[in-house]
């Protein structure tokens, strides 16, 4: 199993208030290549939990496992935060909604920059960028800034960067919402595409019924908890 998650909960305190429970025990286990999306309304817990099993996030208890080994146990986690940075470097990528690409670099610098940090090495990474962005379509952008590019071909450098270093997980928060539906279609085709080509396993957390729909399972967040999908009439009560 590429990731483990055991009875993970979470709770947040605002002050002079008791806390509230966002995540009431979740179990969840990812193959290597495999799609998943979740679904669920606003505030159910969607993204703390990508947060979480990204290890950006500190759980309350509970236990997280990547590839047999165990990341978080006991309320803690079993690494500092300079090897958990590292580790997410190598194993993980992340794209997000707005992108969050840096506007002072072009496609191939916001691309190259995982590569940069993890190797201290940038022409060998510029190079693996570009390969990577011609791969995705955007061969004639390597230089372009982000305020120059539309914002699906913003979202495909996202996605470029998140597989620089080749991870073994991808958590994706609502990647396409700030798309029309074309590039939306065009985006999720891409990403299974990676999943079943680079056997990258994907965690897509998405408000969209039919794209959930294309994933190898599909989970449904609801009262803090995961279950699998069921039927469309469900998915987002």
């Amino acid at each position: 199993m590429l990731l483990d998650a055991k009875n993970i909960r979470k709770s947040y305190t605002l002050p002079g208030q008791s806390p509230i429970p966002i995540l009431k025990g979740i179990n969840l286990s990812v193959k290597p290549g495999e799609m998943l999306t979740v679904i669920g309304a606003s505030g159910s817990g969607k993204t703390t939990l990508l947060n979480l099993l990204g290890t950006l996030d500190t759980p309350d208890s509970g236990e997280l496992l990547f590839e047999d080994s165990s990341l978080f146990s006991n309320g803690r986690y079993l690494f500092s935060r300079k090897e958990l940075a590292a580790f997410r470097n190598k194993k993980i990528g992340f794209v997000f909604q707005f992108h969050h690409l840096l506007s002072d670099f072009s496609a191939v610098e916001n691309v190259a920059l995982p590569e940069f940090i993890a190797t201290g090495k940038l022409p060998a990474a510029k190079k693996r960028a570009e390969s990577l962005l011609a791969e995705l379509g955007l061969k004639n952008r390597f230089d372009h800034l982000p305020s120059e590019l539309s914002g699906g071909e913003q979202q495909r450098v996202a996605i470029a960067r998140s597989i620089m270093n080749n991870p073994r997980l991808i958590l994706a928060d609502e990647p396409s919402g700030n798309l029309d539906s074309r590039n939306s279609r065009m985006l999720y085709e891409l990403m299974a595409d990676l999943c079943r080509e680079r056997q990258t396993s994907f965690i897509i957390v998405t408000h969209n019924e039919e794209y959930a729909a294309m994933a190898d399972r599909c989970l449904h967040m609801q009262d803090g908890q995961l279950h699998e999908c069921m039927d469309s009439s469900e998915l987002f009560s």
